[in-house]
């Protein structure tokens, strides 16, 4: 069990993180989606003396909640409340963390929503998600990483509550937990949350083995075809470094020129949507990214120990997907072919040194970020960056840019279109020179390219 303090003198919020090492990578076969059941049980399933709603009853007058956020490799349990109630709010988390109650008719509730969330989510109204994990599953083919977190519908109908007591008993373990906390806590108070993990199974970690990414052979197209109104359009390819690594640091600035998250400091975003119009954003991305609920801001305690370069064009108009296609791999080549000036280096430096800084404005990311350092053994991303960007310079960047001789497409597309209708070659380019997937989700009422 390891600990991270963020003290903060005389803060009237404490926040708290509880992370396990344990996630959907660790589901077992047949049983795919186990991970978030059993996260979110431990949250809605009743805990101690309590049901789920008589948490929430307790909870209210705290103006508090206790939420759970489930990835590949990790399982976060997590709140923040005045100091006020720190006593009593800690005593519902502990009772959500050690002695949860799994009731039955949240079990059931729980699981179907899973379900739903994939049926009726994921596969029928998000277009965009869709095309994302096609793109993942394309990158990370036959490993743990390549389903969605909330699993599969054959995996979540064959899981029974048996199966979520046994994961909980084998996986949320002392040796597998860390705690972080922020705030104005005393010693006594850490204390007494150390001491209780420690009553928790011992159970060492064991990472599940990630195999080796698949690298596309050229241009691979791959065509979701489903009811939708505008193409949805993923690309990438598979990365070789992750923040554990010194060259990902450079390689993140490059990813922020040529394509920061909804903001209009990348390339992507003013070429194709500000001078062109072609749709609401395009982004670029060298390690995956999750969008924390309405911020633009990444949602920190998703790691992973292999990583993938996308770019993630938003739904653009039939008629425009092929030359949407076109101009994000255009403005990529440029960028390997090219590299950044030094006057673009030094304005997305200056950028990435203040924009970075909002990523970790709450004491809950501040100490998500931190969890996120140990688990790729250095200090957090905005501390990192902190350190870097000042020392480093235009000739770092060029030198780990991504080179573009394969590529994954992934697009959602009508039923019944060709390859030949959409006018795409999935053929490697002559002017390229590495490979990539494409994605791309359309409609079956959409005209041909």
């Amino acid at each position: 069990m390891k600990t991270i303090l963020l003290p903060s003198k005389g803060a009237p919020l404490v926040s708290l993180r509880l992370l396990f090492s344990t996630g959907s990578a660790h589901d077992p076969a047949g049983r795919e989606g186990l991970a978030a059941l059993t996260g979110g049980l431990h949250v809605e399933g009743g805990a101690g003396g309590l049901s789920f709603r008589e948490i929430l009853d307790a909870l209210y007058p705290m103006a508090a909640g206790i939420a759970v956020q489930v990835d590949r490799e990790v399982t976060v349990i997590h709140g923040t409340v005045h100091r006020d109630h720190l006593d009593a709010y800690y005593d519902l988390i502990r009772r959500v963390v050690l002695e949860p109650r799994f009731d039955a008719a949240d079990f059931e509730r729980l699981r179907e929503d899973q379900v739903n969330a994939i049926t009726a989510g994921l596969r029928a109204s998000d277009d965009e998600g869709l095309g994302k994990e096609t793109l993942n599953a394309l990158i990370h083919e036959g490993g743990p990483y390549g389903r969605p977190v909330d699993g599969t519908v054959r995996g979540l109908g064959a899981i029974v509550r048996d199966d979520v007591l046994r994961f909980r008993r084998e996986r949320f373990t002392r040796d597998r937990a860390h705690v972080a906390i922020a705030g104005d806590v005393s010693d006594r108070f850490v204390a007494r949350v150390e001491s209780d993990l420690a009553s928790l199974p011992r159970g060492g970690p064991d990472p599940v083995h990630v195999p080796a990414s698949r690298k596309p052979e050229g241009i691979e197209l791959t065509v979701v075809t489903k009811p939708c109104r505008a193409w949805a359009i993923s690309i990438g390819h598979p990365v070789a470094v992750t923040r554990a690594d010194d060259d990902f640091y450079p390689l993140f600035v490059a990813g922020s020129y040529f394509g920061e998250h909804r903001t209009f400091n990348g390339v992507l975003m003013n070429k194709m949507r500000s001078e062109r119009g072609l749709n609401y954003g395009d982004y670029g991305y060298v390690e995956n990214f999750v969008q924390d609920g309405g911020t633009t801001f990444p949602l920190p305690n998703t790691p992973r120990r292999a990583q993938s370069f996308s770019i993630w064009i938003r739904p653009v108009a039939p008629a425009h997907a092929h030359f949407a296609i076109r101009q994000a791999m255009r403005e990529l080549r440029r960028l390997v072919e090219d590299g950044l000036t030094t006057e673009a280096f030094e304005e997305t430096r200056a950028f990435l040194l203040s924009y970075s800084k909002l990523w970790a404005q709450t004491p809950s990311r501040r100490l998500g970020y931190a969890l996120d350092g140990a688990f790729y053994g250095r200090k957090s991303l905005v501390e990192e960056l902190a350190d870097r960007l000042p020392r480093m310079d235009v000739a770092q960047v060029t030198a780990v840019l991504i080179t573009p001789s394969t590529a994954a497409l992934n697009c959602c597309v009508p039923r019944g279109a060709t390859v030949t209708e959409l006018g795409l070659t999935v053929t490697r380019p002559p002017t390229m020179t590495s490979t990539m997937f494409v994605v791309m989700t359309s409609s079956p009422n959409a005209p041909p390219v």
